[in-house]
C-alpha cells in the first residue's frame, strides 16, 4: 500500500509540475524573474503549500526547465527555460560538460572568453577541452571572433547570431572593417543630400540687346540722335553684309542653395528609408547605423545640420562649388580609369594665399630663419611651387 501511495504523490506531482511550468511561461518570457512569492501567486500549488512548491521546482531543476539564481541579497529567483534547449543539456554526459555549456549559454550573443569559463567552472584544462569537443560534435557551440578583442578566443551557442557590439554591425565583415562597403554607403547617402537640399542651375543665354531705333551704332557718332534727312536716305544706300553677333556663352551648370524657409531638408529617417529602397545592401542598416555616418560626414564637414520644423535635417556645405556629376558617375569614371584617383565627396578644400604659399602648409616653418638649417633662400618647397630648376638665392648679406 505504502508503494501505490507514493506511486499516487509521484502522478500527482508530475501533474502539478507540468502545469505550473507552463503556467510560467504564459506569465512571462524566459527573461522575466520569478520569485517564491510569484510562483505562489500563480495559484497551481494545491494551498500554496511550501513543502510541494519547493518539490515541483527541485523536479524542474533537475530536468533543467528552471534556472535558479540568487540575487546579491541572497533571495533565490528562477527563470523558465524552452523544453528544446533543456532536452539539450540532458543529452550531456557529465556535470562538467553541463557546467561549461551553461556559461556558454548564459553568454547570449555577446559570447564567452575561454579564460572566463575555465575560471567560473574552475576545472582543469584537459578537462575543459574535453568538454568543449563533445558540444563541438554535438554541434552546440561554435568559435566567434570579437571585432573588439579579436585575439581572444570565444565561444557562443551555434543557434545564436552574435551581437553588433561583437561584430561591428554591419560595417565589419568577418572581422575587418569594410571600408569600401562604408564609402559606397557614405557616397549614396551624400548624393541624396546634395539633391535634396540644392537644386541644379542650368543657366541661360541671356539676349542680346537691340539698339533703339534711329540710334547710330557704329564707330563714328556713337549714341547720336540722328535727323529724320538721315534717316530718309538709308532706304538709298545700299545696306552692308552683317555677321550675326555670336550669343553670349551659357552659363556653367551649378548647385545653388535652397531659398530660405526651405523645410525638406532630409532627416536620418529620410535616408535610411532611401537606402533601404535602393537595396544596395543585404545587411539591414538601422537608423542608428546610418546616423553613425551621417555624423562622419558632419565631422568631415561636408554637410551640416540644420532645423527642420521639430526634427534635424541635414544640407550640404559650400553647394556652388559641389561637382554636378554625381559621385556614382565619377566612380564609374575612376573605375574605367584608374589614373583619375578615387573620387572625393564634395567640393575640393577652401585655398587661399596662405594655403597656397608653401609657408601657409610648412611642417618646419617655426624652425625656418635665414642662417638655419631650413631658410626662405635654400627652401625646396618654393623651389617645387616655383617651377624653378634651382633653389632661389636672395642677394645681400645675411643678416646675424
Amino acid at each position: 500500500m505504502a508503494a501505490i501511495k507514493s506511486e499516487g504523490e509521484l502522478a500527482k506531482l508530475t501533474i502539478i509540475k507540468d502545469e505550473l511550468y507552463e503556467t510560467m511561461k504564459e506569465h512571462g518570457s524566459e527573461e522575466r524573474e520569478f520569485s517564491q512569492a510569484d510562483i505562489k501567486a500563480l495559484n497551481v500549488i494545491p494551498n500554496n503549500d511550501t513543502a510541494t512548491l519547493l518539490k515541483v521546482i527541485q523536479a524542474l531543476t533537475d530536468e533543467k526547465l528552471l534556472v535558479g539564481f540568487a540575487l546579491p541579497g541572497g533571495e533565490i529567483r528562477w527563470r523558465w527555460r524552452g523544453r528544446e534547449d533543456a532536452r539539450k543539456y540532458t543529452s550531456l554526459p557529465d556535470e562538467a560538460t553541463m557546467l561549461v555549456y551553461g556559461i556558454i549559454d548564459s553568454a547570449g550573443q555577446d559570447g564567452v572568453w575561454v579564460r572566463h569559463i575555465k575560471a567560473r567552472a574552475n576545472i582543469q584544462d584537459a578537462t575543459f577541452k574535453a568538454c568543449i569537443k563533445v558540444l563541438e560534435t554535438k554541434g552546440y557551440i561554435t568559435s566567434m571572433t570579437n571585432v573588439e578583442m579579436p585575439n581572444r578566443k570565444m565561444y557562443i551557442r551555434a543557434d545564436l547570431k552574435p551581437s553588433e557590439r561583437a561584430t561591428g554591425g554591419p560595417w565589419f565583415t568577418d572581422g575587418e572593417l569594410d571600408e569600401a562597403f562604408i564609402k559606397a554607403i557614405e557616397g549614396i547617402i551624400f548624393e541624396y543630400i546634395k539633391t535634396r537640399s540644392a537644386y541644379m542651375s542650368r543657366g541661360t543665354s541671356v539676349p542680346q540687346k537691340l539698339p533703339r531705333k534711329g540710334v547710330v551704332t557704329g564707330e563714328v557718332a556713337r549714341g547720336v540722335k540722328r535727323t529724320a534727312t538721315d534717316i530718309s536716305h538709308d532706304d538709298a544706300t545700299p545696306v552692308p553684309p552683317t555677321t550675326k553677333g555670336v550669343p553670349p556663352p551659357r552659363k556653367k551648370e551649378m548647385f545653388l542653395p535652397m531659398p530660405a524657409g526651405y523645410k525638406k531638408y532630409p532627416t536620418v529617417n529620410e535616408i535610411t528609408e532611401f537606402i533601404h529602397m535602393q537595396k544596395v545592401s543585404s545587411a539591414m542598416l538601422g537608423v542608428a547605423d546610418i546616423q553613425a555616418l551621417v555624423d562622419v560626414l558632419v565631422f568631415d564637414g561636408l554637410i551640416e545640420p540644420i532645423a527642420v520644423n521639430s526634427r534635424k535635417g541635414y544640407r550640404v556645405v559650400r553647394p556652388t562649388k559641389q561637382d554636378t556629376l554625381s559621385y556614382a558617375k565619377r566612380k564609374q569614371e575612376q573605375e574605367a580609369h584608374p589614373e583619375l584617383g578615387e573620387p572625393e565627396l564634395g567640393p575640393p578644400p577652401v585655398s587661399s594665399a596662405v594655403t597656397e604659399a608653401p609657408c601657409g602648409k610648412c611642417p618646419v616653418f617655426e624652425l625656418c630663419q635665414e642662417g638655419g638649417p631650413v631658410a626662405p633662400s635654400t627652401c625646396v618647397y618654393f623651389q617645387e611651387w616655383l617651377g624653378l630648376e634651382e633653389p632661389a638665392v636672395l642677394s645681400g648679406t645675411v643678416p646675424p
